[in-house]
């Protein structure tokens, strides 16, 4: 399999959600489907082996961090990301510029959670009490000081590692070159990603900016896309030192529409990036401090003007209720830190029919010392399948690794689990109802 293409499989009637099929060079994915965040290149405890199992279709990989680390000269050796992190199925990767933009602006940075969509920098200004921290759903792990520079230009933009201080550069060009290097079966334009909140005069400067590198990006893209073509090799992929080469000609690009929280911004974005020869669309910054409402609102105003062919993925969403939305508006694909991290803390995916309404237990509070039910009697994941909430909760207590590795597993199955049964009801014409019983208990 060596091209990239998309199509729609059937759609729901009563609204705009869709299943369709990405054909990569490295599989199919099926969607709607949730794609977790390998931030270094990993899911933070998992193998790609259990990811496979568990059913992931599509890795996101970010391109700031493996930039940093190990470096792209690493994986260059290894002919790119899939080699070097043995997995074999598709990946996509961002041009960087999230973390370029929320990173650089901080003084001290929580490395744990930095790929999170908190851009208040009162909260990483100083240590928090762990009460606070949890709190406001900020969860300190290891802060390093880093300085307080991002310098943004018409070419691109100068800012600080959060590793060490040094300084460094990303344009358009650059972005793409790094992400021809991974190798990875998607990649993103180079964007600005506007802070939240922001004047409308400062989106409109953002927006414009932002177009202008998507014709930078998708320039510098068919640049390397045809000089692959030409060098590509009769077998296989290998060169004649036997090393793995990268050199996919079908690497794919996805332009991103911004304009933050204003309706004419969007809109003016949406029609602007459809028109770009590109291969799909991102929706970008709608994780970025805006609530739920707005993150509905820009999918309402930016989808009409989307184009029907092509895949769509939502940058940085996947809270569950966020997931009906999101499918209920045409999104092919998303991606989001919300399971893991949510795992890593505690929180565990539970019934939809909590009386609270809550979609998860911490699994840490005293209630499940000696609670001898699986994490949800419904699931039938690995962690459900053997252990209790006492074993995981004794793990969360003395902080043993293996308790964040099933609580991983646990929330990544749980979410692909109703991703699929999504998918299902699409195919069937009950995605209404699903959403009723899911959201509302009807």
């Amino acid at each position: 399999m060596n091209v990239f293409n998309f199509s729609v499989r059937r759609r729901d009637k009563k609204s705009n959600a869709r299943i369709g099929e990405i054909i990569t060079p490295h599989g199919i994915i099926k969607t709607p489907t949730f794609v977790p965040v390998g931030t270094q290149a990993a899911v933070k405890s998992l193998t790609p082996d259990e990811l496979s199992t568990l059913g992931v279709q599509l890795f996101f990989v970010n391109t700031y961090h493996t930039y940093l680390r190990p470096d792209l000269t690493v994986i260059k050796k290894f002919g790119g990301l899939h080699t070097f992190m043995d997995w074999q199925g598709p990946i996509i990767t961002d041009s960087g510029g999230f973390q370029v933009f929320s990173l650089g602006g901080k003084k001290l940075i929580n490395i744990a959670i930095s790929e999170s969509a908190v851009l208040d920098r009162e909260r990483f200004a100083k240590r928090r009490s762990h009460r606070e921290d949890a709190k406001n759903d900020i969860y300190p792990d290891d802060y390093k000081p880093i300085g307080e520079l991002v310098a943004i230009d018409e070419d691109g933009v100068t800012f600080t590692s959060h590793w060490d201080g040094t300084k460094h550069r990303f344009s358009p060009e650059s972005s793409m070159q790094y992400q021809w290097t991974l190798g990875s079966d998607i990649h993103i334009a180079f964007d600005e990603c506007t802070p939240y909140p922001a004047t409308h005069e400062y989106a409109v400067k953002a927006m414009n900016r932002t177009h202008r590198w998507a014709i930078r990006s998708l320039s510098e893209h068919k640049r390397l896309s045809l000089r692959a073509k030409r060098s590509r090799p009769a077998h296989d992929g290998i060169a004649a030192s036997g090393t793995p080469r990268n050199d996919n000609p079908y690497q794919a690009l996805y332009g991103v529409v911004q304009g933050s929280v204003y309706e004419d911004l969007r809109k003016e974005s949406a029609q602007f990036i459809s028109h770009l020869d590109t291969d799909g669309i991102a929706i970008g910054g709608v994780s970025v401090g805006e609530s739920k409402k707005e993150m509905v609102d820009v999918l309402d105003w930016v989808s009409p003007f989307l184009p029907d062919a092509k895949p769509r993925h939502l940058l940085g969403v996947g809270e569950i209720d966020d997931i009906f939305a999101l499918i209920e508006h045409g999104i092919d694909t998303f991606d989001c830190v919300q399971p893991t991290r949510l795992a890593r803390m505690g929180k565990l995916y539970s019934a939809p029919n909590h009386p609270k309404g809550k979609r998860e237990i911490d699994i840490t509070h005293a209630t499940y010392k000696k609670d001898t039910r699986p994490i949800d009697e419904h699931c039938a994941c690995y962690c459900c399948r053997h252990f209790s909430r006492a074993y995981i909760h004794h793990l969360f207590r003395v902080r043993e690794l293996l308790g964040y590795r099933l609580a991983t597993i646990h929330n990544i199955h749980y979410i692909n689990t109703l991703v699929l049964e999504i998918r299902r009801s699409i195919e069937h014409g009950t995605f209404l109802e699903l959403k009723k019983r899911w959201l509302y208990n009807r």
